[in-house]
């Protein structure tokens, strides 16, 4: 293992294969939440990964029966109030899309339990998606009060369809990896306990295929994702907008506090 991967506190990293990388999110919160230094740390790794020789492919997963519930809420509660905190979260929100994007290195995402908002984002910005037919997913903006910003907006629609998209964007409600798969919104949904095994198989065929013909043709494929960067920066500034607004803090003192969010209906532009 190279220097560059020991700065990572909530990032643990191993080799299944001499030439793929496994990263592993470890959030001292529930169900994998990610607290200031994991969203900073899933926003960066994917640089220090691009520029590393001696990897050809990458796995992303989480530690135990989950993957990440996404957004440590009693921290994005602070984000509604600081501006400058806002602007930081916003700005490591959009370099973990894009850093995905750019990431010439193939990335298999493994996905078991909740993977929720910047986690749910890990999962379907992978080459190559799997998950566990039982694991659950929720973008989950709408139930805090923001709008779906983070990935959705740059990769739903093309992936699963506007219908399916604008449904479960707008809903909030939660899928399971089987339903996932059957609305192409992921690559594959296998029973749970092959989860890692069929992501290591994966992972492993791309880091002995020819290196340059994988790279070349991930890029060409994420330039249909990355037209629509533009919607994805508007998705972005919009929700992040709403966090400094009266319903995000609703939404997330209502969650924080276990009650149903009361949100003002006339007072929206």
């Amino acid at each position: 293992m190279t220097n560059r991967y020991d700065r990572y506190q909530r990032l643990s990293f191993d080799r299944p294969h001499p030439r793929v990388l496994r990263i592993t999110i470890r959030s001292p919160l529930k169900m994998g939440a990610m607290d200031s230094i994991l969203h900073r740390e899933v926003s960066e790794i994917w640089h220090d990964v691009d520029t590393d020789e001696s990897v050809s492919a990458v796995i992303i997963t989480g530690e135990g029966k989950t993957f990440s519930a996404g957004g440590d809420l009693n921290h994005e509660r602070k984000v509604c109030d600081d501006y400058r905190l806002r602007m930081e979260v916003m700005a490591e929100a959009r370099k973990l899309v894009t850093g995905m994007l750019d990431c010439r290195k193939p990335i298999v995402s493994a996905a078991r339990g909740w993977a929720v908002g910047a986690g749910l984002a890990c999962v379907i910005l992978a080459d190559v998606s799997i998950a566990a037919k039982d694991a659950k997913f929720s973008d989950g903006h709408l139930k805090i009060g923001v709008a779906a910003g983070d990935h959705a907006t740059i990769i739903w629609p093309l992936l699963c369809g506007m219908a399916k998209a604008k449904y479960f964007l707008m809903t909030a409600e939660a899928f399971t990896g089987e339903e996932a798969e059957r609305m192409n919104l992921i690559s594959l949904a296998v029973p749970d306990e092959e989860v890692e095994e069929r992501a290591v198989a994966v992972a492993t065929r791309l880091a002995e295929s020819a290196p340059a013909a994988v790279r070349w043709t991930k890029l060409m494929l994420n330039h249909w994702t990355k037209a629509a960067l533009p919607i994805f920066d508007a998705s972005l500034a919009l929700e992040f907008i709403g966090f400094g607004g009266p319903e995000g803090k609703e939404g997330i003192d209502a969650f924080l506090q276990k009650r149903e969010p009361q949100f003002d209906q006339d007072n929206v532009a």
